[in-house]
């Protein structure tokens, strides 16, 4: 859904069609993403449309990039250890 909405504002109905679920369900799935402030929701009638708030988007991109290294350095030590416990049992 929030792939969906990076093009631009959607329905609920738009937002859950292509996926197999009811659009109850799609709307609860839109209310988590509105409590973690990554939509807004905005009604007109009975029509919902929704807006995704990249802004929210980029404060989760740069937590991750501050352990960025961290992760990549504890995978390298990982794939180390992998290929040296692989090594030992082709020998």
């Amino acid at each position: 859904m929030v792939e969906r909405l990076s093009a631009g504002p959607q329905s609920v109905s738009d937002l859950a069609a292509p996926f197999d679920m009811s659009l109850a369900g799609a709307s609860k799935h839109i209310r988590v993403l509105e409590s973690a402030g990554l939509v807004r929701r905005e009604v007109r009638g009975r029509t919902h449309r929704c807006t995704l708030d990249a802004a929210r988007l980029k404060h989760a991109k740069d937590w991750l990039a501050r352990y960025e290294k961290f992760w990549n350095a504890r995978l390298d030590a990982l794939e180390a250890l992998l290929s040296a416990e692989e090594g030992k049992t082709h020998d």
